[in-house]
């Protein structure tokens, strides 16, 4: 494997107040070097604070915490830690928890049923880029993030550019895919992802792919 091909190294925050779980986690993870676990934190107020000094690729968080539910906890590391992905990774197979967590930024939502292989490719997906639901929740993922009617009219607002980049979120391609799909920067990606997500009114990647399976006529998906 030459250098270029080696993975990068992701470093990862968990936040969840059963010890046990967590040493678990970390277990799952110790076998691979290009994951390093940074820290980890019980309550809400103390995994802010490592999220804030550590800036971590990745934060595993519990729905159920002290002092600071999941959600809240996730609003505010959407604005203190932007560039962090959030996985919730939760026991709560709930659909309305799990609309509130991609609305309120999470980049996937996992249930703690899951196999340790599977939470390791979900982490390193997610510093990609990645949307990650767990299989048992996409009916009712897709049932919670209907697309109200409005947006339907707002896709005429869109660029020729924002309709190709929504085509490829429906694909559930990362920014990185997108990017080199396209040859694009990737952070040009992430400003036209943006843009669509503006002007159609929704609240994040997953709901804009919901919407655009919903109208692949118009699309031309």
């Amino acid at each position: 494997m030459s250098i270029q091909d080696q993975p990068q190294t992701v470093t990862l925050l968990l936040i969840d107040d059963h010890e046990l779980f967590r040493f678990g986690v970390r277990a799952f993870m110790q076998p691979h070097p290009h994951i390093h676990v940074v820290g980890e934190a019980a309550d809400g107020v103390s995994g802010l604070a490592l999220a804030r000094q550590f800036q971590p690729a990745v934060i595993l968080l519990d729905l159920q915490m002290p002092d600071l539910s999941g959600l809240q906890l996730l609003a505010q590391l959407r604005r203190e830690c932007p560039a962090s992905a959030v996985l919730m990774l939760t026991s709560s197979d709930d659909a309305s928890d799990l609309a509130d967590a991609l609305r309120g930024g999470a980049c996937g939502y996992l249930l703690k049923s899951a196999d340790a292989d599977f939470l390791v490719r979900a982490v390193g997906r997610a510093a990609a880029g990645e949307v990650i639901v767990a299989e048992a929740m996409t009916s009712k993922l897709v049932a919670q993030l209907r697309v109200p009617n409005a947006a339907v009219a707002d896709l005429a607002s869109l660029t020729p550019r924002e309709k190709q980049i929504l085509r490829r979120l429906a694909h559930g391609e990362s920014n990185k895919v997108i990017a080199r799909t396209l040859d694009l920067a990737e952070n040009t990606v992430k400003i036209h992802v943006q843009h669509v997500l503006r002007k159609l009114s929704l609240s994040s990647r997953v709901q804009a792919a919901v919407f655009a399976v919903e109208n692949a006529a118009a699309l031309g998906v």
